[in-house]
């Protein structure tokens, strides 16, 4: 396609500074008299054109382009790998650009510190003001403690205990602004941001906290777990309402097939995804985000509100696993540790003959200490948890089936609608479900059905059509 012909001595530039050679092609920096002559004939040439090549090597000053494959793979640079970023690992965020590169870039960072460090010093001053109210409170609350074995000084202590709460109010609005100021302080700091979204949170800073709920309520984690919930009949089957504070993972063991992808033993469970018995043999684990920084006790229900009852002819609820007293905040683990100290985890077994059977997971809060619901001045007094401990008794194996959780709930004064958690999955019958009635139910697996069709001409059909 291409032919090669001599150039003549005379072209200028670049052009005449190229030597071909076998493998190898050398722009010269420097025009010699002898680069211009042109080359010898094949006759006259008593050595390979490689062996020519070889001889006028590329030296400091000259480029050198090596047309061999295996000299180009040698040199390609493989881009390095960012390392993982983790609390085992840690780095620290650093300016994408170093100063004086974009001044508007500096003149912004320069102001949120600024409107940082005039935060810091409107909180500093409110926390002072905070402390002086309270310690007027603790004096009024002495006061009123030492007019209760007075007689005749009933009048006294009711307006002694209007002040407390007129106090107790004022506290509370105090406390909810200081905690307004302190996450406008650090929430729009570039390394504050950059630490959150890497996975590097500290649940025991506010900042932090807000910035991990937000993420929680606005990126779509909360609102597919509602629609599942709502979709799916959970809320009102249930329970009557719930209105989720703490972000709740349940993770369960893998397929084969899921092993052989993600080389994974474990995985967090989509809301409303389908699992196999096999997988939910053993307990799965609670993960949670929790935001408030008090200690409160929650209790823990799975459920299966889709248990075949021949008596009725329709559907009742079976208790799964249940533990009560559980205490959280935000500085404790991830991970829900001892969960099978009360009421044993007996897996799911769906069974043989009935639909797809909705196992559901509540973290319900306990009553608050004292109060109709928690405040933000009883936890800044608070020296343990700030609900009240339930002695709620280990539900016995005949008591799970037809296990009534609405009436449970009214018992122990629980209520999904000030807070707590959920999660849902499904799942269906199969084998395994089997091996699960035999060495751990130990009973006989029940099989069900739909009812045989009334056929209304079956009389018809056992008369003769022809009477001779």
């Amino acid at each position: 396609m291409f032919g090669l012909r001599r150039l003549p001595s005379s072209v200028p530039g670049f052009f005449s500074t190229i030597a071909r050679g076998n493998a190898t092609l050398t722009v010269s920096s420097q025009i010699t008299p002898e680069s211009s002559q042109p080359p010898p004939s094949k006759a006259k040439s008593s050595e390979p054109d490689h062996a020519a090549a070889s001889k006028n090597p590329s030296t400091d000053g000259e480029v050198g382009v090596t047309g061999t494959t295996e000299d180009r793979k040698k040199r390609r640079k493989i881009p390095p790998k960012r390392p993982s970023i983790s609390f085992d690992t840690p780095r620290s965020w650093n300016r994408p650009l170093r100063e004086g590169v974009v001044p508007a870039y500096d003149l912004a960072l320069s102001t949120l510190k600024r409107d940082s460090a005039n935060l810091k010093l409107e909180a500093k001053q409110m926390r002072i003001n905070i402390k002086e109210k309270e310690a007027g409170y603790q004096e009024l609350k002495a006061k009123m403690d030492s007019l209760r074995e007075v007689e005749g000084a009933l009048e006294k202590r009711l307006e002694l205990k209007e002040e407390l709460q007129k106090l107790d109010q004022e506290l509370e609005k105090m406390l909810e602004k200081l905690h307004i100021v302190e996450v406008q302080s650090e929430v729009n700091l570039p390394n504050v941001r950059w630490k959150v979204n890497n996975a590097m949170a500290d649940m025991s800073k506010i900042e932090h906290r807000h910035l991990v709920e937000q993420k929680w309520r606005k990126d779509g984690a909360l609102h597919l777990l509602m629609e599942r919930l709502y979709q799916m009949n959970v809320v009102p089957d249930v329970l009557p309402e719930l209105n989720p504070n703490i972000d709740l993972h349940v993770v369960a063991r893998t397929t084969p097939r899921e092993f052989l992808e993600s080389k994974k033993v474990r995985k967090a469970v989509e809301p409303g995804a389908f699992l196999k018995p096999k997988q939910t043999l053993d307990a799965p684990k609670l993960h949670v985000n929790v935001f408030h920084a008090d200690e409160r006790l929650y209790t823990m229900l799975l459920v299966d509100p889709d248990v075949p009852n021949p008596e009725s002819e329709s559907f009742t609820t079976y208790l799964h696993w249940m533990k009560p007293n559980i205490a959280l905040s935000a500085s404790s683990p991830s991970r829900i540790p001892n969960l099978n100290t009360h009421t044993r985890y007996i897996p799911p077994h769906p069974q043989r003959g009935s639909p797809y059977h909705r196992y559901i997971c509540l973290l319900l809060p306990q009553p608050p200490l004292g109060a109709s619901e928690y405040t933000l001045t009883a936890a800044s007094r608070a020296t343990g948890p700030t609900s009240v401990h339930l002695d709620i008794p280990i539900v016995s194996e005949t008591e799970r089936f037809g296990f009534n959780i609405r009436e449970f709930m009214r018992r122990w004064n629980l209520s999904g609608a000030k807070g707590g958690a959920g999660h849902m999955w499904r799942e269906i019958w199969d084998e395994d479900v089997t091996a699960i009635y035999k060495d751990i139910l130990k009973r006989e697996e029940p099989r069900y059905g739909r009812p045989p069709k009334m056929d209304g001409y079956a009389h018809i059909k056992e008369q003769k059509k022809y009477i001779l």
